[in-house]
């Protein structure tokens, strides 16, 4: 929707950069605008060549429909054209920067149409006009909701002709913003509640309000309900809500939450009172308080695991010294490695908000204490290049198990008695990653063949990267010892 605002307004028109935002900052916010008047609203903004320029026409950059009332266009008008003399409405509003209501409706095929035109002020000039179109006959004898809402949009559509609205630095506050369908109250100038719609009397009602709200403080009623009280460096309930400022609020209690926005309306250089969006969150947040439940449980899972495989590390290693075969030794020694790798991923996942594992953090662990177990620790160096960055843990657990045998296989065999150096390579692309660790030592035997080699950690790495990683590794001999490359998708 931007990037078409954007070509509209680059192509045939001399908004500039500040202007621009602007309107993109009222196709952003004009939802409201469009609900409250139940009507279709066109964006207006004049063709010319020329800042110094009259105009030769109108394009339309922005169209939006209503969620209160149905559409008068089944299709989109982004893009028309119109000369300047075709829509005298437009051409008036542009010229006097006042907003222009037509007293009699005209028949659009079927339709009968009642369209008025309002001047978009931004920085002393008219920008663009918006245009509003409304079906004339589902206009008959509204009801109260329908004549609050036309007031109230009858205010916020002339501070768009007078620059108040959208409001200044406060597309924060709008995202994500509560509809007019969701609740709306209307608050005088001192707070008090005038109207407030079903879906609002709906929502304090769900917290426990039994009465009228009209006719009461909307700070009062909200501060009966709640049951939290504001810390010591918070504003009181009754001041965030009295309407002056524009203002986001929360409020609940033990049987609801409640979402407001609090809009003021002005009029010159007065406030005239203001409204407030609602919206029941109550479902909402208890799904992120779920969330936030079941991310603590999974880290506190993460945690246990990783306690309870150094736990059975340190049997192990217990275990280990009291066997006299050096074989059967070395073997408990290699199992408590296998172990260590993959306790390191769940101590990472039990200090992470995600569940993605930071494996370069990993990595470092990995090669430290493959290191430590080196018989030619002081002799040796690994060198690291690339990074990999997040990974899923249904990626990083079998991978770190991957590259621990390759890393251990390349310091117990081809580093044993040759060789100063280890390297470790880490590519990512959009779809796939690729690991490729490099010695400088004795090279591959003669005849070696991944396939059948009996080695147990050459025989682990294979079934992982087969079963859980879908990859393919490549091991062979260079000029300059063995390099294993493997690669696998993301």
């Amino acid at each position: 929707m931007m990037f078409q605002l954007d070509n509209l307004l680059g192509g045939r028109t001399t908004v500039t950069f500040d202007q621009s935002h602007r309107l993109r900052e009222l196709v952003a916010d004009w939802q409201l605008l469009s609900d409250l008047s139940f009507a279709d609203l066109i964006l207006w903004v004049p063709i010319r060549k020329d800042i110094k320029l009259w105009p030769t026409g109108h394009i339309a950059v922005a169209h939006i429909r209503p969620t209160t009332a149905s559409t008068v266009f089944i299709n989109d008008v982004i893009g028309d054209e119109v000369l300047w003399g075709a829509r005298p409405n437009i051409d008036e509003a542009l010229s006097t920067g006042d907003i222009i209501r037509n007293a009699e409706p005209e028949r659009v095929g079927e339709i009968l149409i009642k369209e008025e035109t309002i001047p978009v002020f931004f920085e002393g000039q008219v920008i663009a006009v918006i245009s509003r179109h409304r079906n004339a006959e589902q206009m008959r004898s509204p009801g109260k909701l329908e004549l609050n809402y036309r007031e109230i949009a009858k205010h916020l559509y002339q501070m768009v002709a007078e620059g108040n609205f959208p409001y200044q630095s406060a597309a924060s506050l709008f995202e994500p913003v509560p509809r007019v369908g969701d609740g709306l109250i209307r608050l005088d100038v001192n707070g008090a509640i005038s109207f407030a719609s079903p879906n609002a009397k709906s929502a304090f009602s769900r917290m426990g309000w039994s009465s009228e709200l009209e006719g009461r403080n909307l700070g009062e009623v909200a501060e009966q309900v709640v049951t939290a009280s504001p810390n010591a460096h918070e504003e009181g309930i009754r001041t965030r809500l009295n309407g002056k400022t524009l203002r986001r609020v929360e409020i609940d209690n033990q049987g609801a939450t409640i979402d407001l926005l609090v809009l003021p309306l002005i009029q010159g250089a007065d406030r005239i009172g203001s409204i407030v969006l609602l919206q029941n969150v109550t479902e909402l947040r208890r799904r992120d308080r779920e969330l936030v439940t079941k991310d603590a449980t999974i880290r506190e899972i993460h945690h246990r695991v990783k306690n309870n495989l150094q736990t059975v590390s340190a049997l192990l290693r217990l275990q280990s010294r009291r066997i006299d075969d050096p074989a059967a030794a070395a073997a408990l020694d290699e199992a408590v490695r296998r172990i260590a790798s993959i306790a390191l991923v769940h101590e990472t996942l039990s200090n992470s908000t995600e569940n993605t594992v930071a494996f370069d953090e990993v990595l470092t662990s990995l090669v430290t204490h493959a290191l430590e177990l080196s018989p030619r620790m002081g002799q040796l160096s690994i060198e690291r290049k690339g990074h990999l960055g997040s990974l899923e843990s249904r990626i990083a657990t079998p991978l770190s198990l991957v590259v621990t045998e390759l890393m251990h296989n390349a310091l117990e065999h081809g580093l044993y008695e040759s060789g100063t150096r280890l390297t470790i390579e880490l590519q990512r692309y959009s779809n796939e990653g690729l690991i490729t660790i490099s010695d400088d030592g004795v090279g591959l035997p003669e005849g070696f063949d991944l396939s059948t080699s009996a080695n147990l950690g050459l025989q682990i790495v294979r079934t992982l990267i087969e079963n859980e990683l879908k990859g393919e590794l490549n091991l062979e001999s260079t000029h300059q010892g063995t390099q294993a490359k493997l690669r696998f998708p993301l």
